[in-house]
């Protein structure tokens, strides 16, 4: 495993980090288990989760599945890099949500008690906010910070300027403010090369990467055996739209005679501006296969070969569409 410093931040962090998300939704707890166990094995030292995570009935259970899991070994905690979210919609209340001081601090409190931990390395915002202001969240969350029980933030699906104006705010009351931002980044979708990553670039927040294998068009889709990354409505109506793209990408790779999995990632791990990358596997094989992308290495060749098949945005704005 290869690590880097998550964004401006002194923590060194695995280059892959583990999503959580199919933890006590689509995968069992004893499978859970499994799948953390290998990905620490493997050289994973960072694990990410959120409050919401488990599915509509069961908001918690992934938390909780983790918090069991590093219970069982007095020295795991210390060996991970726990991050987890706040924002999304916890209860019926109307201050079950959001990211009020008030809904920040019993939260933190609530995923504390399911994570069986004192403290969480990064604390995340999992949504911007518009109703709350950024001196109440800053407030809640500096709070926090000199309890003990949050170490640094990140952000997670924000705009180029909502991270401006976070530093900005930050800056102002001499805390440290986003030191990463979890975008919506892979090679069929780069809008984020066009502010988010410019604006990360100059405030010194690392990115990383979700769904870096497209919820599966960049995972050999058309060559899928089981059939398991055809089935949601969703990906059937991407698929369809980029069908010629997605059959070029699994030619391209079998040329190299390179895992289409691999590529997805190695491509992504080429950008310096990346900390990490969240890898979501529902079985330890997953965890396994992904491992091989800190192996896999992309020439230019390779590289001006798959920016044919899958074009960004033309650069940063403004150039990318303006002289």
């Amino acid at each position: 495993m290869e690590y880097s410093t998550l964004g401006r931040s002194g923590l060194q962090v695995s280059k892959l980090c583990l999503g959580t998300m199919n933890l006590g939704k689509l995968v069992d707890e004893k499978t859970s288990f499994s799948i953390l166990d290998a990905a620490l094995d493997a050289g994973i030292n960072f694990i990410d989760t959120a409050n919401v995570y488990g599915g509509i009935s069961q908001r918690g259970r992934t938390e909780e599945i983790i918090g069991k899991w590093i219970s069982q070994r007095s020295d795991l905690r210390a060996k991970i890099v726990l991050a987890t979210k706040v924002y999304g919609k916890m209860g019926e209340g109307v201050n079950e949500r959001g990211l009020s001081a008030f809904h920040i601090r019993n939260a933190c409190e609530e995923s504390l008690r399911r994570l069986k931990t004192d403290h969480i390395d990064l604390y995340q915002l999992h949504h911007i906010d518009r109703t709350t202001s950024w001196e109440e969240i800053w407030q809640a969350m500096e709070q926090l910070f000199h309890s003990g029980k949050i170490i640094y933030n990140g952000s997670s699906n924000f705009a180029a300027w909502h991270i401006i104006e976070a530093q900005l705010n930050a800056k102002s009351r001499n805390y440290l403010g986003i030191v990463s931002e979890q975008s919506l980044y892979n090679l069929t979708n780069r809008t984020i090369e066009l502010e988010v990553i410019p604006a990360c670039k100059k405030f010194g927040v690392g990115i990383i990467p979700w769904s870096p294998l497209a919820e599966g068009m960049l995972a050999g889709i058309l060559n899928d055996k089981t059939g398991m990354r055809k089935k949601t409505e969703i990906v059937q109506k991407k698929l369809a739209l980029q069908l010629k793209q997605v059959e070029d990408y699994e030619k391209f790779c079998l040329s190299f005679n390179k895992n289409p999995e691999a590529v997805a990632i190695a491509w992504l791990l080429k950008n310096p501006v990346i900390s990490s990358i969240i890898i979501g596997p529902r079985t330890v094989q997953q965890v396994h296969g992904m491992i091989e992308a800190i192996q896999t290495e992309l020439s230019e060749e390779e590289i001006l070969e798959l920016e044919k098949i899958w074009p960004g945005p033309g650069g940063e704005a403004p150039e990318a569409y303006a002289w």
